[in-house]
């Protein structure tokens, strides 16, 4: 029978209303969402909310749903054939195989052997692995090898080792033997008879296959000798043909083989030491300047470097007596046999260094004594009777040596022995002495190298002079020298002050350039050696540069503007200012649009060729040199410079002698008519002859006065030469421009009408042409003056214009189609935002009950802790009521 249903009370379903009526009408659990603005006819759907019943409807669907699924996480009540198409009626059994041991396959490499390059499969070759054939490991090919290293046969250990020895014993034995073997076999062996069978038979085992292989070499070696008495009767040629096949074949074979083992040994790679840093190599080349000045000034004292750089013990032992003595050299000696006697190895050394000068003295003496029987014998040839007296004191003298070598044999030697000893301590005393003198020459020559070498250490100089003092005794080249090892010698990674003094270098060193400049003769050569320095410095210290050539022009365009305040006209700058001009160039780039350094330098060279006066050929040569460092400047930029433009024609008018009806218009500083204006006038004939065309040089601007008449006169074509080459460079220049003829027509005015080309020399005349001819041949570029075009004004119309709204409050714009997509954007991305909220909350509510578990689980466990401690303690107390009841009793 079944439960008997529990009728619900009327008091639960009043309770149940109750609760629904309370929460909704419960001012509390209700969220009004207020509107900025009231819209009419808008329909709103969330202007009232009650978030604590939408939360508890959304925990009560995840504990039904979620929570269930995470309680069933990891558990399964069925199994489930998961074997690959094992119910597929389609493929057959051999497919199913292979499909299935390809998945085994793929299951092995998994994402954890994406990086294993084929290691479990071996390549071989011919058989071999290839592994051990770099190892060098050949493989066992007879039973003889694994004799050798002491391995036994498979059948052998087959039948002996997992028997007990019984296998020893299996051998097949004749028909009468059997019954006597197994009346023995009946009988127990002990261990000692079993091994000592096995011993015996291992041995046998040995001989028979030892007995085996020397029939086997002694038959190939038989076969090889028959071999080689039937070889000559077999001898044929073979064919050209087959000859090459097989060496082909032979070729292509051993390739590979070749190729392998070059891999075998070919070199692995090694890791190259690290490239050193700028700090780490400044230091090392200061160390290296450092010893070589040490060296230097030692050679200079006339000290020897060999002396300072012996060997110092590191080490100072207990037993040391500090009496300065230093083993450089073991002194054990080394026994050695030679020619049937014992020697030691100094002593040997030294028998030869004595041999050795024995045959030097020797040859001395043989020359000296062939030197003195010629002498002697050009004396008996002068004396006659002198040889009789002579051969009887020496028979005499012959038979008292005799007497005394007579008596002993033993002072002979002694003498002897004492006499090598004096001319030995002789010989060594002169070689001393020579040596000295040597030394004494070789250090006075040490010496005065070392004064005339130069320094390799300098310290960074703190003024002007003190540069001066370094490199004014110096050529160029040493010049140069210096510097660098002053750079080297005070790199501000090296100490903390080397910066500052850098910095100043620069400074020092761009005002030596400039001195060297204003030097007679100009030391133009050292001044291009300096630049690169000058542009190491300003690499290595950008601000400190820049502001100093800047304070350098300020200064100079500060003078050209007080002299143009006092008597109204300034004068052009020395080669100083120009060399500046010149380094400025080389050092910032002239390209860019505004720069801090080059933007100053174009102000100051406009400045110079229009507030300085024009009164002599210095003037005009240094206003023709600034012009050609004005279109260095703009030659990558193309930046137009009229002043320049202007200068070259007031030049050009220099040189014509009528100034009337000119038909342009000159700009200061020329003027048509005045004490200048026929500054470059020729009035000789004859140097039109004798001139030749050459580039105006800048040292020969300073002696252009010290010139005789040819020679200005000469000077004079040459200006104007240059002034046409500057206005063909002129030409390339400006010639896109729209207004380039409007430009250039003062010049070709002047070029072609007022200049006497007639008088001017032949080359001349051609650049003149070529010039007029550059001006004529370039395009104009410029269009007429049109009215701008505008987009035709519509009528107005009265006719509304409707556009259809989709969605108010919302961006609109755009086709239908760019409209859709932005809705299905926005969808998405509510979507998306949505999804991410649900799947928080999720993770909050599973982290909510496996904390609950967690502390459910803790709380059991101190429950059940405390249990046992309870037990244990009403235990312990019962225990002691029993000791105490026995001790009582």
């Amino acid at each position: 029978m079944g439960k008997t249903q529990k009728k619900k009370n009327l008091s639960d379903k009043v309770r149940k209303t109750k609760t629904s009526t309370e929460v909704k009408n419960n001012p509390f659990e209700v969220k009004i969402n207020k509107q900025k603005f009231n819209i009419l006819g808008r329909k709103t759907k969330h202007d009232r909310g009650l978030p604590g019943v939408s939360r508890s409807k959304a925990i009560k669907k995840r504990r039904e749903t979620l929570l269930q699924e995470y309680k069933q996480k990891d558990k399964s009540r069925a199994f489930i054939d998961k074997r690959f198409a094992e119910y597929d009626t389609r493929l057959a059994p051999e497919e199913k195989m292979m499909k299935r041991f390809a998945l085994e396959r793929q299951r092995t490499y998994e994402k954890k052997d994406i990086y294993n390059l084929n290691e479990d499969e071996e390549l071989t070759h011919y058989g071999q692995s290839l592994a051990d054939i770099e190892k060098l490991i050949d493989n066992p090919d007879s039973e003889s090898d694994t004799e050798d290293k002491g391995i036994l046969s498979a059948e052998f250990t087959a039948g002996a080792h997992f028997g007990g020895g019984g296998g020893l014993l299996r051998k097949k034995v004749s028909s009468e033997e059997q019954a006597h073997e197994e009346d023995e076999e009946k009988k127990p062996k002990s261990r000692k008879e079993l091994i000592e069978d096995l011993i015996v038979k291992s041995k046998k085992e040995k001989y028979e296959r030892q007995t085996q292989r020397e029939k086997a070499t002694e038959l190939t070696l038989k076969l090889d000798n028959d071999w080689k008495e039937i070889q000559a009767l077999l001898a044929h040629k073979t064919p050209k043909s087959e000859r090459n096949n097989k060496e082909e074949a032979k070729s292509k074979q051993e390739d590979y083989d070749i190729i392998v083992r070059e891999l075998g040994f070919e070199m692995k790679a090694k890791p190259s030491d690290r490239l050193k840093t700028e700090q780490e190599l400044a230091k090392e080349e200061r160390e290296r300047l450092q010893k070589l000045e040490a060296d230097r000034l030692r050679r200079m004292r006339g000290e020897d470097p060999e002396n300072e750089t012996c060997k110092k013990p590191d080490h100072i032992s207990a037993d040391d007596l500090n009496d300065g003595f230093i083993l450089d050299k073991s002194d054990k000696q080394t026994l050695m046999y030679k020619d049937g006697k014992f020697m030691i190895e100094g002593e040997q050394c030294e028998d030869e260094e004595l041999e050795a000068e024995d045959e030097e003295s020797e040859n001395q003496e043989e020359d000296s004594n062939e030197e003195g029987d010629a002498d002697s014998s050009d004396a008996d040839e002068d004396i006659g009777g002198g040889g009789d007296s002579d051969d009887a004191e020496n028979s005499e003298a012959s038979d008292g040596s005799e007497s005394e070598d007579n008596h002993s044999d033993l002072n002979s030697d002694s003498g002897n022995e004492g006499k090598e000893a004096v001319a030995k301590e002789k010989s060594e005393q002169k070689v001393k002495v020579k040596e000295q003198v040597l030394s004494e020459e070789e250090k006075k020559a040490m010496t005065e190298a070392a004064k005339s070498e130069l320094p390799f250490t300098f310290p960074a100089p703190e003024t002007l002079n003190d540069l001066k003092s370094l490199l004014v005794d110096y050529s160029a080249e040493k010049q140069c020298v210096i510097i660098e090892r002053i750079l080297k010698c005070n790199h501000p990674s090296l100490a903390a002050g080397n910066k500052v003094k850098l910095e100043k270098l620069f400074s020092f060193l761009f005002e030596y350039v400039g001195e060297l400049a204003t030097g007679q003769p100009p030391g133009f050569r050292c001044i291009d050696m300096m630049v690169p320095h000058l542009y190491n410095l300003c690499q290595m210290f950008p601000d400190s540069a820049s502001s100093h050539i800047q304070s350098v022009l300020k200064n100079s365009t500060h003078k050209i503007d007080q002299m143009v305040e006092t008597k109204g006209r300034g004068t052009l700058p020395g080669l100083e200012t120009i060399v500046y001009l010149k380094i400025t160039a080389a050092l910032y780039p002239t390209s860019d649009f505004r720069h801090p350094v080059v933007t100053p330098a174009l102000v100051h060279m406009s400045q110079i060729i229009t507030k300085c006066s024009v009164g002599t050929l210095q003037d005009v040569a240094t206003g023709l040199i600034i012009c050609c460092l004005f279109l260095e400047y703009v030659s990558l930029s193309q930046r137009f410079v009229p002043e320049v433009i202007n200068f070259l024609l007031g030049v050009l008018h220099l040189a014509v002698p009528n100034t009337e009806n000119l038909g342009y218009t000159l700009v200061p500083p020329f003027r048509c008519s005045g004490r200048a204006s026929e500054l470059l006038l020729i009035k000789d004939k004859a140097a039109l002859d004798s001139w030749e065309m050459k580039p105006v040089s800048l040292s020969a601007v300073i002696r252009v006065e010290e010139e005789d008449e040819l020679g200005q006169n000469h000077f004079r074509l040459s200006c104007v030469a240059l002034s046409l080459d500057l206005i063909k460079r002129c030409i390339v220049l400006y010639g896109s421009l729209p207004a380039f003829h409007e430009i250039m027509q003062p010049i070709r005015t002047l070029i072609s009408q007022h200049l006497p080309m007639d008088q001017f020399p032949q080359q001349l005349q051609k650049l003149s042409q070529e010039v007029l001819k550059d001006i004529e041949s370039k395009p104009r570029l410029y269009n007429g003056l049109v009215f701008e075009k505008k987009k035709p004004v519509p009528l107005k119309l009265y006719t509304p214009k409707i556009k259809e709204v989709l969605d108010f409050g919302r961006k609109r714009g755009g086709s239908r189609q760019e409209r859709e997509r932005m809705r299905l954007v926005h969808k998405h991305k509510r979507e998306f935002k949505a999804a991410i909220r649900e799947i928080r909350r999720d993770n909050q509510f599973l982290a909510r009950h496996r904390l609950a578990e967690t502390l459910n689980k803790d709380s059991e466990r101190k429950r059940k802790v405390k249990d046992l401690f309870n037990s244990l303690s009403a235990q312990e107390g019962e225990w002691k009521s029993l000791k105490k009841k026995k001790l009582k009793g």
